[in-house]
């Protein structure tokens, strides 16, 4: 688009936008003739999808603001009442991270589902998403809304939506609403009521404290061994979320007396001052959780992200120093520890992972005879799933996971949750305590049963419209010029999930190798990033040391990791990429 579109359209934007802060921005970065500035704002709308809305906040339709979310929630809204005949009885829940204008857009959702005929239940304080995702079950609504941006920078916020059976939305309910939105009347045309006016009518209705408690009750009741401990040392840092309070209050009903929050991380900061990247799994993002376990000398580190549905663990190894456990691990660890040392029926249970997360879950569920399933990534494609089964089979859900940090132990609600499964991790190794083990030794009792599997993770991004384009080059490349080996193994599968054959159709591939080695490269589906997955399967010999088998199984895996990234280099991905 030339110069001068590029302004009409600016000039256009600026005629509907409501929001006084947006359009001050705009008329700035027009007084700059910034032309690529403009062009990434303009290169298309934000789009609608399963994850709901996620990106950058500022003025333009391909970031996140009032107008776009105003359009957003009248397009949901309409679309409820479309398909849920009695949506105006059930309402729809809104919550909020403290994120930077998540109050606002907050606020603007509730205000347009009233003015829509939809009562807004609204959380009045910050709260993570796991609450929304729970209040939108216990309340018996028609959906729910999530203000966040989960664990991106400070500069992103997002809008994520679920249905009323508890889980984010799937097809075909994302195309549906992205159509009602296109239809939707210029932002500043959109109706408002305010506040004051939609509680009058009964169309604002704050959440009551006593969600929170049942929530509380709820995950208190998902533990196993159910004893806490006095002793154990338990590190918990929220990264400037919103889940320290609930955490807190969750391990000390559950009888852990010796927690150590991280103090400089422990209040609500959309800001996120101390990291620049507010996701545990990021260099650097830890490193004021380790400095106070050692401080305190912790036995476990507990970190939630800023909407607190995902959990890092950082545990002691044999040499007493602390070790950040794999997504993986943490799975494998929490799975095994409720089809074994739970209660369930395990001729009923059901567990579920993502086709980019380790395979030994599998593994587990299948000698165990217990129901298993890989779906899409996302934990919305886990929690459907779950629900489908159960319809089905009359199967009980028990665990499921993904290996980007997300855990869901049983049914409180239908998503990830960082703060129940970190109570429940809590609960595991309380347990080990109980044994005299540590939960690395659990750990490698489950290895030296079922195998080590050893896993890595390498990103690359490329940001902006042109990074769009070159991550499609590198995915094509591959479809066009399919890799008979990787390395030294050969490929014995091509996975390609475009195709929609096996799952719903999605931009990933994997490559299953001889040996039981896989290799899979996808798109972010919220970043701008490629995302490659590499696992391969040591198994261990009697009596041979674990850190000897993870050791030639790391060499290995690093030689996978190398001949996947000089293929990707042949078909187009750049040398450079962060």
């Amino acid at each position: 688009m030339d110069a001068s579109g590029l302004k009409e359209k600016a000039e256009a934007w600026l005629q509907a936008d409501p929001d006084a802060a947006t359009v001050a921005e705009l008329r700035d970065v027009l007084a700059r003739g910034d032309l690529a500035d403009l062009a990434d704002r303009f290169a298309g709308d934000l789009e609608f999808g399963t994850a709901g809305l996620r990106g950058v906040l500022g003025a333009g339709p391909n970031r996140m603001n009032r107008a776009v979310v105003r359009r957003t929630t009248a397009g949901l809204a309409r679309y409820l009442k479309a398909t849920v005949p009695d949506v105006t009885t059930r309402g729809v829940v809104v919550c909020r991270d403290g994120r930077r204008l998540s109050a606002e857009l907050a606020e603007d959702t509730a205000c347009v589902l009233a003015a829509e005929g939809i009562p807004a239940h609204v959380f009045p304080s910050l709260a993570p998403t796991p609450l929304a995702a729970f209040a939108t079950l216990h309340l018996n609504a028609a959906a729910g809304v999530m203000v966040t941006a989960s664990h991106n920078p400070p500069e992103y916020n997002g809008y994520k939506v679920y249905w009323g059976n508890g889980a984010q939305i799937i097809p075909p309910h994302d195309k549906g609403i992205a159509d009602f939105i296109s239809r939707v009347e210029p932002a500043n045309q959109v109706e408002l009521l305010s506040p004051t006016e939609a509680h009058a009518r009964g169309l604002w209705r704050d959440v009551p404290d006593s969600l929170g408690e049942a929530y509380l009750d709820a995950i208190l009741k998902l533990r196993v061994h159910g004893r806490g401990s006095e002793s154990l040392s338990i590190v918990y840092t929220a990264m400037h979320g919103v889940g320290g309070v609930w955490m807190e209050r969750a391990l000390e009903r559950a009888g852990f007396r010796n927690v150590h929050p991280v103090a400089e991380q422990h209040q609500p900061d959309g800001a996120f001052p101390t990291v620049r990247f507010p996701n545990p799994e990021e260099p650097g993002a830890m490193d004021l959780s380790l400095a106070t376990a050692e401080r305190v000398k912790a036995d476990l580190v507990l970190a939630n992200d800023p909407d607190a549905d995902r959990l890092a663990v950082m545990v002691r190894d044999g040499s007493g120093k602390l070790r950040m456990l794999t997504g993986n691990e943490v799975g494998v660890l929490l799975g095994h520890y409720v089809l074994v040392q739970g209660p369930t029926r395990r001729s009923k249970s059901h567990v579920v992972t993502t086709i980019v997360s380790s395979t030994q879950l599998g593994d587990i569920a299948r000698e165990l005879g217990i129901a298993y399933d890989e779906v899409l990534t996302g934990f919305k494609w886990i929690a459907n799933r779950a629900v489908e089964r159960e319809k089905q089979d009359g199967t009980q859900f028990v665990f499921g996971y993904e290996e980007a940090l997300g855990y869901c132990v049983g049914t409180v609600t239908r998503d990830k949750d960082g703060v129940g499964a970190a109570l429940v991790f809590a609960d595991l190794a309380a347990w080990c305590e109980s044994r005299g083990k540590t939960v690395l030794g659990y750990l490698e009792e489950i290895q030296r049963r079922f195998g080590l599997y050893v896993s890595a993770q390498r990103n690359f991004t490329f940001p902006g419209a042109e990074g769009a384009q070159v991550i499609g080059r590198i995915m094509e490349g591959f479809r066009r010029s399919v890799p008979s080996r990787v390395g030294e193994l050969p490929v014995r599968t091509v996975l390609d999930y475009k195709k929609g054959e096996r799952l719903p159709p999605s931009n990933v591939l994997a490559y299953e190798l001889e040996g039981g080695g896989r290799v899979t490269a996808r798109p972010s589906g919220t970043e701008p990033k490629i995302k490659y997955y590499f696992e391969l399967k040591e198994t261990l010999a009697t009596g041979e040391p674990v850190q000897a088998a993870r050791a030639r199984g790391e060499a290995r895996l690093q030689k996978l990791i190398d001949a996947f990234i000089a293929l990707a280099r042949e078909r187009g991905q750049p040398e450079v990429g962060t």
